[in-house]
This record gives C-alpha cells, structure tokens and sequence, in this order.
C-alpha cells in the first residue's frame, strides 16, 4: 500500500502556519479548505505566496472545494449552473495551486418534498460529470466524498460511481452517521477500492460526525485499510477540527501506525459485523 498523509485546513487556520506544521510533523500535503479565507477571491490574491511555502517546505498540496450555500445539484437550471461554475473557478484555483485532488460534496440543497429523487439525483449526476471532465483537463483529480442523508450517502453512492468516472472520497465520520459501523465501512472498502483514491479520516465514539483527533474515538481504522488492496496508492487526509498542531501530530502518528497494524497482521474475512451496510456501533461501551 502506497499512501501520501495530509490533513485538512481548518477555518481560521493560517495557510503558511499550515503548511508549517505539515513540515514540522512529518505530513506529505496539506487539503486547502476553498472557503472562508481560503475562497478563490480571498486566496486567489495570494496564491503565489502559499504556492512558494509549499514549494519551499517540500509539501504538497490537495483542496476541498467550498460547499453549503453552493448547490451543484439543484433542480433549476440557472442555480446550478452558476454553482458549477464557481466550482470551476476554485477547480481552476486548485490547477494553480499544484493541487493533485479536488474533493467535491455531489449533493443539493433543493426542498425534498417538491423535487422527485429522481430529479435530484440526475442534475448531481449532470454537474459531477462537467466537473470530473473540467478538472481533468486541468491535471486535478476530482473525488466525490459521501455525503450522510445526501442523495449519495454510503448507502446510495454506488450509484454516482456507476453514472460518472469522478473517484471517490470516502469520510469515515460520515460513514457512521449512516448507520456503518466498522464492518460497514470495510465493506464499501473493499466494494469500491478500485474507486476510492482519498479519504477523509476522522474519530468518533458513536454513530455522529463528531471529527475528533484520530485515536480519541473508537473507529478501527487499521480494519479498514485492511480492506484497501495491498497495491493500492491514494491519499489520507486527517481532517480533524482543530487548529491545534499537536492534536495533528498525534493524528498523523496515530495513522501512521493504523497502516503499519494493517499491513503485518493477516489479512481477514472483512465481512463483520456489520458489513451489510449498516449496524450498531459496537466499540460503544466496550
């Protein structure tokens, strides 16, 4: 298994004493959050400036695109497309960047009980693939990330895998919300290896969204690399909501050690509990 570590930037995170910190503790790349200070018309200014702090630490970089109040998914023509096209002005960020990857949320704000599931779901897939086909051409790896009780959540994003070529980004806390427990998400792991190529890795002690620093939750994360093929490569973003560098050094070791665990103990039946889709946590008061 061939792994780059990184850790999402957080709001209010300064993106030079971020990409500090990833020298410091020994991370791969940073993942540039595109919002707030990071958004393309504050950060497009000063690109050059983390462009050379990367450069100059030896770090590389990967970004989240911006979300909420931008719906890629909605059912009425000229919202989305303006969304998608601010989608693409960050996408053209991302390219000036060096950013490798793009991780993008495929879901939509629209008001459920008027727009059929149906509806909903072919305009995602519509903008998903005009991105995936945009990044390319920019030398950016876009990847989806699973959205809980979004249209293409865990339980549901097979389906946008099989309409588009976008990768996937799979968030372990996001898994849990919907109702995956280890087993659970080993088994999407090992369904999608060949599509999942980044992952947003984040702790919690229950079936919540919580994003504690890796080891601080009950999440087995050297079960779901187990999943992962020995020749897989992708990328490992901790995102973990703090701006605290030591609780992102104690992440990084923490993973560091999940992968070496994975890989000298015997592969298994990964097919727990669980690995229907859903379950209760069982770490849970263990």
């Amino acid at each position: 298994m061939d792994a780059d570590i990184g850790f999402v930037t957080q709001l209010g995170m300064d993106h030079q004493e971020a990409v500090a910190t990833a020298a410091d503790h020994g991370y791969d790349y940073v993942e540039v959050m595109l919002d707030g200070a990071g958004a393309r018309n504050r950060l497009a200014p000063r690109r050059d400036e983390l462009r050379a702090a990367l450069a100059d630490r030896g770090i590389d970089c990967t970004v989240h695109l911006p979300f909420g109040s931008i719906d890629p998914g909605s059912p009425f023509d000229a919202v989305r497309s303006g969304a998608v096209a601010e989608l693409e002005a960050h996408l053209d960020l991302a390219a000036d960047l060096g950013a490798a990857k793009a991780t993008v949320h495929p879901t939509t704000d629209a008001w459920g009980p008027a727009h059929d599931d149906e509806t909903v779901g072919d305009a995602v897939v519509e903008s998903v693939r005009r991105l995936d086909a945009y990044a390319a051409d920019r030398g950016v790896e876009l990847v989806a990330e699973n959205i809980p009780k979004g249209r293409f959540d865990t339980n549901r994003i097979g389906e946008l895998l099989d309409r588009t070529d976008v990768s996937m980004c799979l968030d372990t806390g996001h898994a849990r919300v919907d109702g995956r427990d280890d087993g659970g998400i080993a088994a999407l792991i090992d369904e999608r290896a060949d599509r999942i190529s980044h992952f947003h890795l984040n702790d919690v002690r229950g079936p919540s969204d919580e994003h504690l620093p890796i080891g601080a939750g009950f999440v087995d994360f050297a079960r779901l690399f187990r999943a992962l093929p020995d020749d897989w490569t992708g990328t490992l973003s901790a995102e973990v909501f703090t701006r605290d560098a030591g609780y992102l050094g104690h992440s990084l070791d923490r993973v560091k050690e999940s992968l070496s665990a994975a890989e000298a103990d015997d592969p298994h039946d990964v097919n727990g509990t669980g690995s229907s889709g859903t379950g209760g946590d069982t770490e849970v008061g263990e």
